[in-house]
């Protein structure tokens, strides 16, 4: 089955062209249900670096194609063109953000913390958008022991499915304090949809960030209480976290106490395809309207869609683009 989208900008339907997919459905179909040790063993760290080098650290020999087929306009970038000659410099890209993604004005705006397709859900079960536990397990996402659970429980998530041809930086989706940050060991799997939906809550049981911002401080967002989650996945062996006040000058490590503004860039994930979860506390957000009609939006395949039993289409949207507002 095909994968497709909506591209927000025009709205019309997009199929995706899902890199390694032969090899991602003979992993999650074949190896999985035949060899359970050698799947674990290539969904291991191991497994990633070595992936990783082998696919994003050659030298291109096709430059511009490889550019082209990846739809990667090199008038966006800081860096100059000839600079990217491995896969891995093209998805480590800068680019001048505040020109290219203009964010919208209103302090109690949400943006989206990446390009990226993203869906949105509840844990609250009267929601028409309840999803609960299909991308993740809520309290195991958060680590089982967090101290966060109740704060966010019956609240909102959405979830941002990064491509491997996208811009790799995370931006801050919220301004605010940072009063946790912590990291949570786990697998490597997959995030193509079909790797999705072939397996239970796959985003809990990956490696993954977590950072919590509270946006009800002077200067801040005012939503309540954010948790922005960083996923790794096959081939994404790290996050780095890269907080710039200034455009991507003197980069800086997260810790509790220090105040992020909306917009910036915090954190960079090695290449391949990736995924950030923010959840909100219940009753603080409004999500966009065009985001929920496009989720519900007939004539679109989506592998969501058929894996899940419902219309689950996403959004492709840029990085400080809107996701939400404050909540009356």
């Amino acid at each position: 089955m095909q994968h497709q989208y909506i591209e927000r900008d025009s709205g019309r339907i997009v199929t995706e062209r899902l890199f390694g997919d032969r090899m991602v459905r003979l992993l999650y179909h074949g190896v999985r249900e035949n060899s359970p040790i050698l799947f674990r063993l290539l969904t291991s760290s191991w497994s990633t670096y070595v992936l990783g080098l082998v696919n994003f650290d050659r030298p291109l020999l096709a430059k511009r194609k490889f550019l082209s087929g990846c739809g990667i306009d090199l008038a966006e970038c800081l860096d100059p063109p000839e600079s990217l000659d491995t896969a891995r410099k093209v998805f480590e890209r800068r680019i001048r953000y505040l020109d290219c993604r203009p964010m919208p004005a209103e302090s109690d705006a949400v943006v989206s913390p990446a390009d990226a397709r993203v869906l949105v859900g509840s844990f609250k079960e009267s929601s028409m958008i309840f999803l609960k536990e299909k991308f993740f397990s809520f309290e195991e996402l958060l680590g089982g022991w967090s101290v966060w659970h109740k704060d966010f429980n019956g609240g909102d998530f959405a979830v941002f499915r990064l491509t491997p041809d996208k811009y790799h930086y995370n931006h801050t989706p919220v301004a605010g304090k940072v009063i946790d940050f912590y990291a949570i060991d786990g697998d490597f799997h997959s995030c193509n949809p079909g790797a999705v939906v072939s397996i239970a809550t796959p985003y809990s049981k990956n490696r993954r960030v977590v950072t919590v911002i509270d946006t009800d401080v002077p200067g801040g967002t005012g939503v309540g209480l954010v948790a922005m989650v960083e996923v790794v996945a096959l081939m994404i062996g790290d996050i780095v976290q890269a907080y710039s006040d200034v455009g991507y000058d003197e980069p800086r490590p997260l810790e509790k106490g220090i105040f992020l503004a909306k917009g910036q860039p915090k954190s960079l994930f090695r290449p391949g395809s990736s995924t950030d979860i923010l959840i909100f506390q219940k009753g603080r957000v409004r999500f966009a309207a065009d985001i929920l009609a496009n989720m519900d939006r007939s004539g679109v395949e989506s592998r969501f869609t058929e894996g899940f039993k419902r219309p689950l289409v996403e959004t492709d949207v840029r990085v400080r683009s809107l996701i939400a507002m404050a909540a009356c």
